[in-house]
């Protein structure tokens, strides 16, 4: 098994944290079949976006965003399972499912490393070892980030580095 790959936000400047939770994952825990890939191939995946919640954000928060990063791929740059942004500040929670029928209004969602906008479920490799899925809701200086809705989940990174207030991590896992 290769080495896993440090945490990517610890080379990100230091900002507040709050917090974020789900009734359909847990941090340090195996991500559930539904959350894993159906169209990678992964018995049982359902590419189904987990329910979060987060709350204790700043107060100046204007907007969300949310990303899920595989920082354990077996590429040079891991693999964004999902990235989605200009989440209205006044909304905190997505349902279950939420990014095929239920992002909220103005929300925009990238195409994730597969080429599909929306969220991509857990497919490491057979016998890889566990991958950590980094899901992390930022909370957002301006209402509107000004990005293409054809930009990578990386671009909408770069863009955060300069307008994240705060941070809530989770870091579920799964493993085949």
């Amino acid at each position: 098994m290769a080495t896993r790959a440090l945490n990517p936000y610890d080379s990100l400047p230091d900002v507040a944290t709050f917090d974020v939770g789900s009734d359909d994952i847990a941090d340090g825990q195996q991500l559930p079949d539904p959350q894993a890939s159906r169209a990678m191939g992964v018995p049982g995946g359902d590419d189904r976006s987990p329910q979060l919640s987060w709350s204790g954000f700043p107060e100046a928060t204007k907007s969300f965003a949310v990303t899920m990063f595989d920082a354990d791929a077996p590429t040079a740059s891991g693999f964004w399972h999902w990235a989605v942004f200009n989440i209205p500040a006044s909304v905190t929670e997505l349902a279950s499912g939420a990014a095929d029928d239920g992002m909220p209004a103005g929300a925009v969602q990238l195409r994730n490393d597969s080429g599909q906008a929306g969220y991509l479920g857990a497919a490491p490799p057979k016998d890889h070892g566990p991958h950590r899925y980094f899901i992390v809701v930022h909370a957002v200086d301006i209402e509107h980030l000004d990005i293409p809705a054809d930009s990578t989940p990386a671009y909408l990174g770069f863009n955060l580095f300069s307008h994240t207030l705060a941070r809530a991590v989770t870091v579920p896992t799964y493993e085949q």
